[in-house]
């Protein structure tokens, strides 16, 4: 029995056998046309990091892609060197901002850029708190020691080397900032004569919100080795704000020394207003300069020494126009101003030319 038992199922064993190793290659067959189906040929990795970059690259560029837009189709290809700008001298000595009896401006800083005006004149003076002055004015000039602007000492004249309210420079800095967050197209210069230590301007500035992410820096951009940038890449990275100062010792807080980076002609018509000269206001920095690889910013003055409404409207129309055509163009090369500064930015003698329109005009040209 046993013999036959043996007989009986010693062929099974080759059946299961064979068996086994038909499923074993089966498995094996579908687990190599799995692993093929999931695995990339050859390039396709490449083209898979490539897809994933595109669409990473257009996630990035669609949130920026408008605003990038926007500043091309107002500012175009023109670098800031290529550019003019309408300046106020003296933009803080006017009837709104405060009690002034002698002014430059007729309407407030913000009116002022409001109304076209993208660079500003502005002298800083520190002002150390003045018990006695708090005490004559009733309590009305109790203000603390900081840096304000003045067209002289802060305390010799109300009125006219000071006024009431008091403007403090972060105060109207932060008016500035203001306007550029309300428009993002712009771009606003800022020009400081320049009374204060380093630190106490630092201290004003660090107080403005915003300033430190908006200022421009021209180190930062390689300008010395590069010359200026296109003001549409300036607008889509955000450093709408220039500040230059007639003081060598603050580079460090974004603040450009104007006799580094600008060529000046001297600020004064004369008394008269007939002195129609364009010369230099640093007999060692001539308007027509050339350095290689970099075009200084050249900023025109055109008032009067004492400002007056009726002599600025006589300057402000044909005279500048006719200047900044026969005489700056000359002398600086055949360039044309980026920053005109006036008086009274909005009036004009009647011709049609004003401040404003001779800007644009500037702007126009090829």
């Amino acid at each position: 029995m046993i013999d036959m038992d043996m007989q009986r199922t010693q062929p099974s064993r080759p059946r299961r056998s064979l068996r086994l190793l038909v499923c074993l290659l089966l498995l094996a067959l579908l687990g190599t046309a799995t692993t093929a189906a999931a695995a990339p040929g050859p390039g396709a990795a490449p083209a898979a990091a490539a897809a994933r970059t595109r669409a990473a690259d257009a996630a990035t560029l669609a949130p920026s892609g408008t605003p990038a837009a926007a500043a091309a189709a107002r500012w175009g290809d023109r670098r800031l060197d290529e550019v003019a700008f309408l300046t106020t001298h003296n933009a803080f000595t006017n009837y709104e901002d405060s009690r002034w009896s002698s002014v430059n401006q007729s309407e407030s800083v913000r009116a002022q850029l409001d109304n076209g005006v993208r660079g500003l004149s502005l002298d800083t003076h520190w002002y150390e708190r003045s018990t006695w002055l708090c005490i004559i004015s009733f309590g009305s000039d109790c203000y603390p020691s900081d840096v304000y602007l003045c067209h002289g000492d802060c305390k010799t004249f109300a009125g006219a080397t000071y006024a009431l309210p008091r403007q403090s420079f972060h105060g109207t800095m932060q008016t500035v900032l203001d306007f550029l967050a309300a428009h993002p197209q712009e771009v606003v210069t800022v020009f400081l004569e320049d009374y204060v230590g380093a630190d106490q301007l630092q201290q004003s500035l660090g107080r403005v919100r915003g300033l430190q992410d908006m200022v421009f820096r021209p180190d930062a951009w390689g300008v010395r080795q590069h010359g200026w940038p296109k003001v549409a890449d300036l607008v889509t990275a955000g450093k709408r704000l220039l500040i230059f100062s007639d003081r060598s010792d603050r580079e460090h807080l974004g603040v450009m020394y104007d006799k580094s980076w600008t060529v000046s002609n001297f600020w004064s018509l004369g008394d008269l207003g007939n002195d129609l000269t364009c010369v230099s206001r640093w007999p060692d920095v001539p308007l027509d300069r050339q350095e290689p690889g970099f075009r200084r910013l050249f900023t025109m003055s055109h008032h009067r020494n004492v400002p007056t409404v009726l002599t600025a409207a006589l300057d402000n129309g044909t005279k500048l126009r006719n200047r900044i055509a026969e005489q700056c163009r000359s002398a600086t090369g055949g360039r044309d101003p980026n920053f005109v500064s006036v008086d009274f930015h909005r009036l004009s003698d009647g011709s049609g030319h004003t401040p404003a329109s001779i800007v644009a005009e500037l702007g126009a040209r090829p």
